[in-house]
């Protein structure tokens, strides 16, 4: 079974499940977000969010695929590029950090650890960049699948709790403290994407 994680990109988003391609929860604000509902054009929207992030920041997923099967994906971006994370009781996201928007593995693959090698993933690509943490807003009454992230499984990957809130607690990975399981996340992403030769080793911040 070959597994492999690769950029979110215009090209291979059509490869993401249906609802996900036309939600725009993160990527507008509320009342736009509305309004590109009601006249048919979430999708359009959702590209062009893309792929000015693309242009202006540079890679904002990953795409995980089992047999050339797209299974799950991940999406990050700094707060200045996600409208709706300035609508939640605990914001804002804090300057130095990249917020880790939404994430999914489609039923018949979870529990299998790709939603940890994901945020690895996503962790060593914000370390090379330069940054020192990730943020994301929890869901602690968390149901069933939706844009905003269990709060148990953000925990359950690493994060901490920063902001308290009975609903949306804002929670936090330091990518510093990821020096330390380095080569556990390199290991893994060895074992995931059956890569032979050694990446190179990360700089410490």
């Amino acid at each position: 079974m070959g597994r492999r994680l690769v950029p979110l990109t215009l090209d291979n988003l059509p490869d993401l499940p249906r609802r996900c391609r036309s939600c725009v929860f993160w990527e507008l604000d509320p009342v736009s977000g509305e309004a590109a509902v009601k006249t048919g054009r979430p999708e359009l929207e959702k590209e062009a969010w893309i792929s000015a992030v693309l242009l202006e920041w540079g890679s904002c997923g990953r795409v995980v695929y089992v047999d050339d099967a797209a299974v799950g994906f991940v999406l990050y971006a700094p707060p200045a590029y996600v409208p709706r994370s300035t609508a939640f009781p605990t914001s804002p996201v804090s300057p130095d950090a990249v917020q880790l928007m939404t994430a999914l593995i489609v039923p018949g693959f979870q529990g299998q650890g790709l939603g940890r090698v994901m945020v690895q993933t996503v962790a060593k690509d914000l370390l090379r960049r330069g940054f020192k943490a990730i943020e994301a807003f929890g869901d602690a009454r968390w149901k069933e699948p939706a844009c905003v992230l269990p709060a148990d499984h953000l925990l359950a990957v690493g994060f901490k709790t920063v902001r308290p809130h009975p609903t949306h607690p804002r929670l936090r990975l330091e990518l510093r403290s990821t020096l330390s399981w380095k080569e556990d996340v390199e290991l893994a992403l060895d074992r995931l994407l059956g890569v032979v030769q050694k990446e190179p080793a990360l700089r410490p911040l």
